[in-house]
C-alpha cells in the first residue's frame, strides 16, 4: 500500500467515524479536508444516505467537505465564500462554535484574532 492509499484510507475510516456521530446526534456539522479523490468517494456514500453536503475548493487536489444539518449548512453558505484562513474574527467563531469546538477555546481564539 502506497502512502497516499494509506492516507486516502485513512481519511475513510476518519469519514465513516464522523458520519456515525452525526447519525447519533453527536455532531450537526462536519468539516473534512481532503483530496478531491476522497471527496469524490465519501459524497457518494452522503447521497445514498440522504445527507446535506457542501464541497469548497482549496488548491488544485485539495478540498473541504462539510456535511450536517440543513440549517448549519445554509449558514456555512453564507460566509464560507473565500478561504478558511481568510474569515473574520466572527465568522470563526461562529465555525467553530458549529463544528462542536471548546467554547472558551473559541472565546480565547476571538480574542487574540479581534486585536
Amino acid at each position: 500500500m502506497s502512502v497516499e492509499d494509506y492516507h486516502r484510507f485513512d481519511s475513510i475510516k476518519v469519514f465513516l467515524h464522523l458520519i456515525y456521530e452525526f447519525k447519533k446526534g453527536v455532531r450537526n456539522l462536519v468539516l473534512c479536508t481532503m483530496c478531491k479523490s476522497c471527496a469524490n468517494l465519501i459524497t457518494e456514500r452522503l447521497k445514498e444516505q440522504n445527507i446535506e453536503y457542501l464541497i469548497q475548493e482549496v488548491v488544485e487536489n485539495k478540498v473541504n467537505l462539510y456535511f450536517g444539518k440543513h440549517a448549519c449548512l445554509e449558514t456555512v453558505r453564507k460566509f464560507i465564500d473565500k478561504p478558511l484562513n481568510k474569515l473574520t474574527p466572527e465568522e470563526d467563531f461562529i465555525l467553530g462554535a458549529m463544528l462542536g469546538y471548546d467554547i472558551a477555546m473559541q472565546c480565547e481564539r476571538f480574542c487574540k484574532r479581534k486585536i
